[in-house]
């Protein structure tokens, strides 16, 4: 069904074929080996930069669409898509690791060839689950994620790195046996429609809503929890979170900048692909309890980062405070709070990326992360000094930088619907303009008081590129948002589209046809929901009145018909 474009699997694919020419280089090859990996990093940025153009504005369903059949039993397909929501975090995926490939040029100095190796692997597994539209694809890549992380933390982290890598490992398995459990579970629900059964997420997504899958509560309830689970260690939501300041604190800077920038948002595009969509009833039943963890990670996280000593320590709890509000934003079910989910997940991957950034500077320059071993850095350092205190300003919500977008449209949104959960996630607002300031002013302001710090060297040329980058970027995401929100606001409202449920074979006594040719699978056509109060204007298949139907031929092309209901309700 969906060939003529193959840019998806380039994207994808492209780090790990690239990455062989390194190990043709020489070990002590160092200079050209960080020039191959940047140069590398640099052309995977531009081919994920063609994807905007073909992404097209408004509509809410895949793009790009690529399909190939891989395993024929159990049936497993190469299904590949793209939409405004995903097509960003590839986007946030691939200039991260080139930012990282960039900030690691001097501070990497031992296998130095195998470190650049793992990170654009590690590049191939995150991007290939923001693309994944096949469950058992989706799976592999989240679990070839795992492996080149766990190398850089455990041989380029520092002191306690073998202990940060190994519970990182665990924490993120274990949810991720819960997810294959539920993946597994689908496959077998959809063998009752479709012969062999299939692991297509589209397909069961439109087989759960036209109602040819039934689910009772209680196993709608056990897979929302076997997925909801994994994703929620992997955000990490309170109290799955205490693998996270381990794993931060120990791993090399460009492992915690792609950790925080990217790794952490896999957790809450997987609760909006896979958790909303596939279990709208058990999301709903569960939201309460979701929300009151969020609102807590929120407020914990950031109390924590108030009273620590360690700078490094510091960011990561913001994380677990900043990722409270996108998850209280995703199950706030409104449109706005889900665009300002993904706006969040975006803007945290900048500003706190370039505060690891930062962080990794200092450590360059005095091998500590303990705020007591700084004070008065403003003076020696002037330009250093500066950039930490925008990236401060624009994680806490300064108007008019990257920060503010989301957590106002996250705020926003929830107070529709809940006034209550608003007004306590405000307080996390707060707290981190407390956090931020007060381990600023400690670091930079007052006087020298350790005397190494009067002759560090200011921000070098290498570092002034990276850091006016990521500058830029964040005031640019946070006076240009509608460059963003335009893109995502579809497939944000599809989301929530895809909640509702209609069964009309039970009015109708017709149940699911299943023709005997084996891989065809004729579904029941639902009549889709009147607009609710965000449906979009004019154009909407529920405005007109239009049904849907989805046809899985023999060849697994998929094909979307339109029907009156007026001409189907007519016939005998």
């Amino acid at each position: 069904m969906l060939h003529g474009s193959y840019l998806l699997t380039i994207v994808i694919f492209f780090p790990a074929a690239a990455s062989l020419a390194l190990l043709l280089l020489r070990t002590d090859d160092r200079l050209w080996i960080r020039r191959l990996a940047m140069t590398i990093a640099t052309v995977e940025f531009l081919f994920s930069l063609l994807l905007i153009p073909k992404v097209q504005i408004g509509v809410a369903g895949y793009q790009l669409e690529e399909f190939a059949k891989w395993i024929n039993v159990p049936p497993i397909n190469y299904h590949l898509g793209l939409d405004g929501i995903s097509l960003f975090l590839v986007i946030l995926t691939t200039f991260l690791t080139a930012v990282s490939v960039l900030a690691s040029w001097n501070s990497i100095q031992h296998r130095v060839k195998e470190f650049f190796v793992m990170l654009l692997m590690l590049e191939v597994g995150v991007v290939g689950v923001f693309l994944s539209l096949d469950l058992f694809l989706f799976f592999l890549f989240w679990e070839v994620m795992l492996i080149p992380m766990y190398f850089l933390i455990g041989i380029w982290g520092h002191e306690r790195r073998i202990y940060a890598a190994v519970k990182f490992v665990l924490y993120t398995m274990a949810g991720s046996i819960l997810m294959l459990v539920g993946i597994i579970w689908l496959h077998n629900l959809s063998a009752s429609v479709m012969p062999g059964g299939t692991f297509d997420l589209p397909t069961i997504q439109q087989m759960l809503q036209s109602g040819a899958i039934r689910l009772t509560s209680l196993e709608e309830m056990y897979l929302f929890l076997a997925f909801f689970v994994a994703f929620a260690i992997k955000v990490p939501l309170f109290p799955f979170h205490t693998w996270l300041p381990d794993a931060h604190v120990e791993a090399p800077t460009a492992g915690s900048v792609i950790l925080a920038g990217v790794l952490l948002k896999m957790g809450t595009y997987g609760m909006i692909r896979f958790c909303l969509p596939l279990f709208p009833n058990a999301s709903h039943r569960a939201a309460p309890v979701v929300a009151t963890l969020a609102i807590i990670g929120i407020i914990y996280g950031a109390l924590v980062a108030l009273v620590q000593p360690n700078l490094k320590k510091l960011v990561a709890y913001s994380s677990v405070s900043h990722l409270g509000f996108v998850v209280l934003g995703i199950f706030a079910f409104q449109n706005i709070s889900m665009q300002g989910a993904v706006f969040q997940m975006l803007a945290h991957g900048i500003s706190t990326g370039a505060l690891f950034l930062l962080v990794g500077m200092l450590y360059d320059r005095r091998h500590t992360f303990e705020i007591s071993q700084y004070g008065g850095l403003a003076t020696p350092m002037p330009k250093l000094a500066a950039f930490f205190l925008f990236i401060a300003l624009s994680s806490l919500g300064l108007p008019m930088l990257n920060g503010f977008v989301g957590e106002f449209l996250i705020l926003l949104g929830t107070y529709q619907a809940h006034w209550n959960w608003s007004a306590w996630a405000a307080t996390g607002v707060i707290l981190s303009a407390c956090y931020l300031l007060w381990s600023y002013q400690r670091v930079f302001f007052g006087e020298v008081t350790v005397e190494k710090n009067r002759t560090l060297p200011d921000a070098s040329p290498r570092e002034k590129w990276v850091l006016v980058t990521m500058a830029v970027i964040t005031l640019w995401m946070g006076i240009s948002s509608p460059f963003f929100t335009r893109r995502f606001a579809a497939p944000s409202q599809n989301v929530l589209d895809q909640m509702q449920r209609q069964f009309p074979q039970e009015a109708s006594g017709t149940p699911p046809v299943i023709p005997k040719e084996a891989g065809r699978v004729s579904l029941p056509t639902p009549l889709l929901p009147a607009p609710g109060p965000f449906a979009g204007r004019g154009g909407r298949p529920a405005e007109r009145g239009i049904s849907l139907r989805l046809q899985l031929s023999s060849s697994d092309d998929l094909t979307m018909q339109l029907h009156e209901p007026s001409e189907r309700l007519a016939r005998p």
